[in-house]
Formats: C-alpha cells, sequence, structure tokens
C-alpha cells in the first residue's frame, strides 16, 4: 500500500511538477500575506503590512547651503558708521561664532538627524512627534501604518519611563496637541513668508552691485528678475537647478577668492577675531548699541533654517562634509575678507562687498552673484511649495493642485496658485521696501522665530523619541535658546522699521490654515459618528429594488474607519449599485514617502457576495498623486490580487491543522465538468478519484486546485466590470453651522471657510477626474 502511495506521488510530480511549485509558492503567499490583507471584523483595520525597507539614495544639493553662502552680499551692520575700528574685529567674531554655533553645530551637525525620511522642516519634526505619540487633533491612527517599512522609529531604548511619560502627557492632555499644532503651523507660515523675502533681499542684494544705475532702476531690474524667476517654477526644480549647477560652486570659489585677496592685500590682523574677547569688548563699547546690531549679524545666518526646510532627498553625513569642508570656509574667508577691506575703508559700509571686489572681477562676479541669487531665492521657492504641500496632509490648507515636476525625485513639487500669490507678495514687498536693510529687518524676525520653534520640537523629539540624556537635553537648549532668545529680541527691536511683515504674512496664512483645519475636523469627526452601520448593509444586500449595474464604482471618502454616510445618501437618490464597488480613502500618511508594495490595502465587506470592498490609498506627504488611468489601474491590480489571496485565505481557513474536510476530498475527487480544467489539473483529479476507488485513505500533501480556480474567477470577473467601465462617485458635502451655534462659528463656518472652498480647487479638479466619469451627489453636514 505503502509503495502504491508512494508511486502515486510521483506520477503526480512527474506529471505536473511546474504546478506543484506554483502551488505551493501560492500556499506560501497565502500565509505570509494572510495578515497583509487584514480579512479581520472591525472595519478600524484596513491597512496592510509589507516587510520591505527603502532608503532615500543620498546626494548632495549645493542649492542648499547655497542660501546660506549667499547671504555674505547683503549685510549691513553698521547703520550708523563705525565709531571704533576695534567693533570690525568684534562684529566679524560675532559672525564667525554665530555661524559657527548655530547653521553648523545646531543644525548640521544636530538638527540634521530628525529629517523624516529625508525630509526636513517644521512640518517634518511634527510628522516625527505624530508617528510615535497619538498628537493629531484628527483621529484618523490606524495601528497598521506603524507597521509601514517607512514608518517605524529606531530608539535607543524602548523602555525608559520618562519618554513613556511624556508620550502619555501628550496623548492625554488636548492642550498640549493643540498648543503643538499651532507651533507646528506658525513655524511653516514662517518658512512660507521666507518665500515671499528671499528672493526678493537675494535679488536686490545682487542688482545693487550695479552703480551706475538710481534706486528705482535697481528696483525695476529687480522686479523684472523676480518676474522672470517665478515663471520658470513651472519647469521644475531639476530643470533649474541644472541650468545654474556650474554658478553655484564659481560663486563659492569667488567669494572666498576675493576673500582671500582682501585679507592679504588689506589686514590679516582680522583674524584676531577668532578670540571670542572681542565680543565681550564689543559690547563692553557699545552697549545698547551693540544690541541693536544683532539684528543685522543675524542676517549673515538667515539662510538656515531654508537650508533644512528644503533638504530633500539626501545624506546627513555627505552635507556635514559638504558644509564643514565648503561652506563653512568660504563663508569664513568671505566675512574676514570684508572685514580686512572696511578696517582699511571704513567709510565704504553700504556696499562693502562690491566694494571690495578687485575691478577686472567686479562684472564677473556681478553676473555670478545675479544667478546665484535666482538660484537661492529658487530653493526658498521650491521649499515654500513642498511645506504646503505637506500641509495638504494635515488637512490645514485648501485644495490646491500639486504638480509633481519630476519623476526621479518624487518629493520636488510646483503649485501654480502659490507660485502666482507669492510671486506678487514678493514684487510688491520689493517696490514698497526698495532696500535690502528694511527687508532685512523683517527677514530677520521670521527666520529666527522658525528657529526658535525647531529648537523647542526638537527638545520634545530628544525626550519622547531619541532619549537623549537630560543633561545634554539641557544643555541643547539652554545653550541654544538664549543665543537665538537673545537674536529674536534685536530683531524686534525693529518691528515697526518692516519687522512686522513677516508677522503680518504668518497670521494671514496661519488663520487660514486654522480656519480650514477646524472645519476639516469638524466635517470628518461628524462622518466618523455618522458611520453606515452593519445591519443597513445586510438589508441592502437583501432589497429587490437595489439594481446590480455594471462596471466599478470608485466612492471617494475622507473617512478611514467605516462607511461613511454619503453612502446612504447615494442610494437613496440612485436606487442602483455597480457591479463592484470600492470606497476609497485617501490616507496621507504623517511620513514622507509610502512604498507603492504597501499603498493600497484591502477590505472586503460583509456581506461578501454583494462585492463592495473598502481601500485605504496611503500617501506620504511627498509622494506623487497618480493620473486617474495609472490609479485605476493599480487600484483594481492590487484588488485582483486581494481577491486571489482572499479566497485562498478562507479555502484555507480548514479545520484541523491542515487536514481535509469530507467536502474537500470529495471535490479533489469529483472535477467540475463545466470548467475549462487544464489536462494538469484533470490529471491529478483523475489519480485522485483512481486513488479512491482503491478505498485509498487520500493524503494530506493531495491540495485542492478548485479554490485556485475559484480565486481565478473572482479575478477575471473584476477585470471584466472594469472594462465595462469604471465611474468615480464623489460626494460634493456642504458644511454650515448649526442654527444654535455662535455668531463667531457661523462666520467662520458659513462664509470664511466657505469663502475658501469655493475658490480654490474642488476634488475632482484636484485627482483630475474625467468629467464623463464623474457622479456627485451633494449632502449638508451641520457641525
Amino acid at each position: 500500500m505503502a509503495e502504491k502511495v508512494e508511486s502515486m506521488r510521483e506520477e503526480l510530480v512527474q506529471t505536473e511538477p511546474t504546478e506543484g511549485e506554483v502551488l505551493e509558492k501560492k500556499i506560501e503567499q497565502m500565509k505570509e500575506r494572510k495578515v497583509s490583507w487584514g480579512r479581520v471584523d472591525s472595519l478600524n483595520l484596513e491597512a496592510g503590512r509589507v516587510s520591505m525597507t527603502h532608503r532615500h539614495g543620498s546626494q548632495v544639493n549645493w542649492r542648499r547651503t547655497l542660501s546660506l553662502a549667499f547671504q555674505s552680499i547683503g549685510i549691513v551692520t553698521f547703520t550708523h558708521g563705525i565709531d571704533h575700528t576695534d567693533d570690525i574685529i568684534g562684529v566679524l567674531s560675532l559672525i564667525i561664532y554665530t555661524i559657527a554655533l548655530l547653521p553648523m553645530l545646531k543644525y548640521v551637525f544636530i538638527v540634521l538627524w530628525a529629517n523624516d525620511n529625508g525630509d526636513g522642516g517644521t512640518f517634518a519634526l511634527y510628522s516625527l512627534i505624530c508617528r510615535y505619540a497619538k498628537v493629531s487633533l484628527i483621529p484618523n491612527n490606524q495601528p497598521e501604518d506603524r507597521q509601514l517599512s517607512n514608518y517605524k522609529l529606531d530608539s535607543p531604548c524602548n523602555e525608559l519611563k520618562r519618554a513613556q511619560t511624556i508620550k502619555k502627557k501628550l496623548e492625554n492632555s488636548k492642550m498640549a496637541q493643540y498648543i503643538l499644532f499651532i507651533v507646528t503651523i506658525m513655524g511653516t507660515s514662517m518658512v512660507i513668508g521666507d518665500g515671499v523675502l528671499t528672493p526678493s533681499i537675494s535679488v536686490l542684494s545682487a542688482v545693487s552691485g550695479i552703480d551706475s544705475l538710481g534706486k528705482t532702476a535697481v528696483v525695476g531690474v529687480s522686479v523684472l528678475i523676480l518676474v522672470l524667476l517665478f515663471s520658470v517654477q513651472r519647469f521644475g526644480t531639476d530643470k533649474v537647478g541644472f541650468a545654474f549647477a556650474p554658478i553655484i560652486m564659481v560663486w563659492f570659489l569667488f567669494i572666498s577668492g576675493i576673500g582671500l585677496y582682501n585679507l592679504f592685500v588689506h589686514d590679516i590682523g582680522v583674524l584676531r577675531a577668532f578670540n571670542p574677547m572681542y565680543i565681550v569688548q564689543y559690547f563692553q563699547r557699545n552697549g545698547k548699541k551693540g544690541w541693536v546690531s544683532l539684528g543685522g549679524i543675524f542676517l549673515c545666518i538667515t539662510g538656515t533654517e531654508a537650508m533644512f526646510a528644503d533638504l530633500g532627498h539626501f545624506n546627513v553625513k555627505a552635507i556635514q562634509v559638504s558644509f564643514s569642508c565648503v561652506t563653512f570656509p568660504a563663508l569664513i574667508t568671505a566675512y574676514c575678507g570684508q572685514a580686512a577691506y572696511l578696517r582699511k575703508f571704513p567709510d565704504h559700509v553700504e556696499k562693502t562687498f562690491y566694494n571690495s571686489i578687485p575691478a577686472p572681477l567686479h562684472w564677473p562676479t556681478f553676473v555670478v552673484a545675479v544667478a546665484a541669487a535666482i538660484i537661492a531665492s529658487q530653493a526658498m521657492i521650491s521649499g515654500a511649495f513642498t511645506i504646503i504641500s505637506q500641509s495638504l496632509t494635515l488637512g490645514c490648507f485648501p485644495r490646491v493642485k500639486v504638480v509633481h515636476t519630476s519623476a526621479k525625485y518624487q518629493g520636488q513639487v510646483y503649485i501654480p496658485e502659490v507660485n502666482f500669490m507669492l510671486m506678487i507678495a514678493s514684487v510688491v514687498v520689493t517696490a514698497a521696501f526698495q532696500t535690502t536693510e528694511k527687508i532685512g529687518n523683517a527677514y530677520g524676525i521670521a527666520v529666527v522665530s522658525v528657529m526658535v520653534i525647531t529648537t523647542g520640537l526638537l527638545t520634545l523629539i530628544m525626550l519622547v523619541i531619541w532619549k537623549t540624556s537630560i543633561w545634554l537635553i539641557a544643555l541643547f537648549l539652554v545653550g541654544f535658546l538664549s543665543i537665538e532668545a537673545i537674536y529674536l529680541s534685536s530683531v524686534l527691536y525693529k518691528f515697526v522699521q518692516g519687522g512686522f511683515l513677516p508677522l503680518v504674512f504668518a497670521s494671514l496664512l496661519m488663520a487660514i490654515m486654522a480656519i480650514w483645519h477646524y472645519v476639516h475636523k469638524k466635517r470628518y469627526m461628524f462622518e466618523l459618528n455618522n458611520r453606515v452601520s452593519s445591519e443597513y448593509m445586510t438589508q441592502l444586500a437583501s432589497n429587490p429594488s437595489i439594481n446590480r449595474i455594471p462596471g466599478i464604482g470608485l466612492l471617494y471618502s475622507e473617512l478611514v474607519q467605516g462607511i461613511p454616510p454619503i453612502f446612504c445618501h447615494f442610494i437613496s437618490n440612485i436606487p442602483s449599485i455597480h457591479s463592484v464597488v470600492v470606497i476609497v480613502s485617501i490616507k496621507r500618511i504623517p511620513l514622507s514617502k509610502v512604498a507603492v508594495e504597501e499603498r493600497f490595502p484591502f477590505r472586503q465587506l460583509e456581506p461578501r457576495e454583494y462585492r463592495i470592498f473598502r481601500c485605504v490609498a496611503r500617501y506620504g506627504y511627498n509622494d506623487r498623486m497618480e493620473e486617474p488611468q495609472e490609479f485605476e489601474e493599480k487600484l483594481i491590480e492590487n484588488l485582483k490580487e486581494f481577491t486571489r489571496i482572499e479566497h485562498l485565505v478562507l479555502e484555507g481557513e480548514a479545520p484541523g491543522n491542515g487536514e481535509k474536510t469530507e467536502e474537500q476530498v470529495e471535490a479533489v475527487q469529483q472535477p467540475n465538468p463545466s470548467s475549462n480544467s487544464s489536462p494538469s489539473i484533470q490529471s491529478f483529479n483523475a489519480t485522485a478519484t483512481s486513488a479512491n476507488s482503491s478505498n485509498l485513505i487520500v493524503p494530506s500533501w493531495i491540495v485542492d486546485y478548485r479554490p485556485i480556480r475559484r480565486a481565478e474567477e473572482e479575478m477575471q470577473f473584476v477585470q471584466a466590470e472594469m472594462e465595462r467601465g469604471i465611474v468615480y462617485l464623489l460626494g460634493e458635502t456642504e458644511v454650515v453651522a448649526a442654527e444654535k451655534a455662535s455668531f463667531f462659528k457661523k462666520l467662520i463656518v458659513n462664509y470664511v471657510y466657505d469663502f475658501l472652498r469655493k475658490n480654490f480647487r474642488q476634488g475632482e479638479t484636484i485627482m483630475a477626474i474625467p468629467r464623463s466619469k464623474l457622479l456627485r451627489v451633494g449632502m449638508t453636514y451641520e457641525i
């Protein structure tokens, strides 16, 4: 008997060895992906896991540090002349140690490590905190999101009591969550405001090198360059940056070479500024006047926060090496050269940089300076685009069109509406202020405010995520916050002299963000509290008046937990439903990238024969949203794969440790005459029947091929319905304040929010849905 069974095994292997291997592979996939497809009873568990790791490629983009290096031509510290020649050495000493402590030590060697999978800025710091603790104001957290390959956080110690205590306090305190949110949007608003000020001050500084032109002509040329600069943004960061890439290194060579020339020709003695005692002596001589001058000195590092906000993909160590070996030496050499020149020509304060250039190099340096100003400005503009794109994921900014300009680097985006508004604001600022001194007063307040916010957020990250020693945290917080507080007090002194401008920008942007986020949250909570019940779905399946029409319906909803109430509204207005329905939620995960393999987790709703599925399409805040056709293809392919795996999982969940039930054995014994089985499967069934006729016990290694056929049939059904047509079902929800709401709430919801909603892009425009495939149904939410 044993020999006969062994003979049957060999015959089967010889008959269809490839089929057996394929089946084994499919069963292994079924075991591995059983959790991934999330076949659970709760609709709150709808995401999956793919055990893959993705790393960002490392690249050194000199554009990131150019915005800092470019400030060397726009600083005017001695606005009222030089009273004492040693003041030049004192100011130079302040510049050296300011650059060494803030951009280099704080940002390059500490803050850069707090990147979010290669992306920087205030939002990146906030997203790190949101991933570690449930501090997001919108409750769309899902435990499965933590299983994403880019989601996990490496911690030195997972059991540190201090970190767990702070985490619990953050999660249990609404006040702390609101403060964290307000601080974040304040920081992002300030950086967006820099997108207006940086082009203005950079271009004005560069164009001021034309001595023969008057102030009016300088402003006119600057405005023209600004219009051209914003006009080319549509071509993308890669193309604009690549066109001027050689200019960046030439600029570094120019400022360092000119600095060395002035240093050796005029006064090499300024190198005494490396002695910090000259800082003490400077403040002893000047008192309050020295404190006020810090506002001008701070301009030497105003590109620092932009360098962090517009990082994109990078390698921390590469940035550290490039800054330490190229940017920092070039900056220090340039400032030392200017100080040496001023020691000999103390009256040439207003245009120190251009006056210190040797005559044969004046015009070449001017051309390079203008090109460098354009690149530095473009870096800040693209940083503003990135920040607004990130803000959309929090539901804190009205819908705008985000265009991904690079297929290679998906974090590079262009936003037409924002580009136009930044251009208008930048032109108005340039024409109104006309000098870099006044714009510099505004610029300093914006940058130092963001620096203070970054210090606070990074301290929180050190406490709850990095779990750094409390003494090192105290040293970081007290040391850098003290320096930044002194600079902040100085720049605020010139509030009425232009310093109010960034606060006006920030206040306006914060108001827009706060109002939009408030109503967005209220609308989300309304949908969450009015989800469709499972009883309704059961009644719907048994309702004979509901017609099933061919094709696939994609019902869009922002709700990621349960079925949105708009679904009932669709059914009550249009008593028909497609043969296959997928409720799709576009969810922005608080990380920069989501792997494509992890993007479309599915779950099938009960009753299963009704073919209604849930899909939470997960995107990072720097991921590109596919075009409708590409999105459809990826979604349907993942749906077909889900149905195949789901059928295998269901059939594989038979009782008894891998043993077959009598019905399953009978299914093996009796092939389906109506099915188009392959010869190999028919041969397999015939062998099983022959074994049964000899009263043999069917061994456990014989596997039923019938579930595989049913899974393939289900995939073919989905494919056939896709070919019949896909329709996008969108709910056009209008949000209004309740009748008993306060006057202020009615003003915010019914007028301000409604104005923003109507004057920015609608959902179908953002997703570029063809009108021929669009079906909308209106619904009003009272909050």
